[in-house]
């Protein structure tokens, strides 16, 4: 319960923020505890795309190719180059274009499939990230706030 009412405080002061512009949620965060924060949760984000495409690459080319430490080393590839590109290529639309290649890129060679089922695994791992997160949402009671937030928004 402590969690989800932890959760709950982020989204509201966040979203109470976003609404009054006083600034993004990274300043919520002490200057001192910044790095520890982003390398958590980049290797938590890590750890959950790596499973998120080892699921959608079972699906879609078999237990055979579709290995864990494959879907990790596409995961870490894929968000270490799409990081670079968004942070040295100044036009947003080319560094974009170059991710997408290069995520599909990796998930065609690793997972030793055509470009179609590297596609196929793209759009699996979005859905089931999706189905995860809605799921998470609600479990954690985040959903029925987000609803009262967008429905207020119109």
């Amino acid at each position: 319960m402590v969690l989800a009412d932890l959760l709950r405080l982020v989204l509201l002061v966040s979203s109470s923020m976003g609404a009054r512009g006083e600034g993004a949620w990274w300043d919520l965060i002490r200057a001192d505890f910044r790095l520890i924060f982003s390398l958590t949760l980049f290797f938590v984000n890590l750890l959950v795309l790596a499973i998120v495409l080892y699921l959608a690459g079972l699906v879609v080319v078999g237990k055979k190719r579709a290995l864990l430490t494959d879907a990790f080393i596409i995961s870490l590839l894929g968000t270490v180059l799409s990081t670079l590109f968004f942070l040295f290529i100044p036009y947003r639309l080319l560094a974009l274009a170059l991710s997408i290649i290069v995520w599909l890129l990796a998930v065609k060679r690793l997972f030793e499939t055509k470009w179609l089922g590297a596609i196929a695994v793209g759009i699996s791992a979005m859905i089931i990230f999706l189905a995860v997160t809605v799921l998470l949402a609600l479990f954690f009671g985040i959903l029925e706030i987000l609803i009262e937030r967008f429905l207020l928004w119109f």
